[in-house]
């Protein structure tokens, strides 16, 4: 195994070059994920929860930052319009295989005056 900056060799794996500091395995680039209206966190549109799964947030804390924008500066809401119709939707929501049990069919005890 070579350096790819100074050239010096090594016999064994190493993450560093001992004598320039180059990273021999650069690190692999993470997949960026888009910016979409989320399907799971909605309260309107989705626009603040899909923000919020794009910065990796709580989307009660997007909300609030959010709510108080539009109140003082009333641009939040404009903004917030232009999110909703610009932002693509999220990824569909694949159902479980697990099935949620049947409510029951016996109709509930009535309370009849004594």
């Amino acid at each position: 195994m070579y350096c790819p900056n100074c050239g010096k060799e090594y016999g064994q794996k190493v993450n560093f070059c001992c004598h320039c500091g180059t990273a021999m395995f650069p690190p692999q680039p993470v997949p960026k994920k888009p910016l979409t209206l989320s399907r799971t966190d909605k309260k309107i549109a989705g626009v603040c929860g899909g923000f919020a799964e794009y910065a990796e947030l709580d989307p009660t804390i997007v909300r609030i930052v959010w709510l108080v924008s539009s109140i003082f500066s009333g641009v939040g809401f404009i903004a917030y319009l232009i999110a909703w119709i610009v932002m693509p939707k999220g990824p569909k929501l694949e159902k479980s295989s697990a099935t949620v049990p049947a409510a029951s069919a016996q109709p509930a005890p009535s309370k009849q005056p004594a």
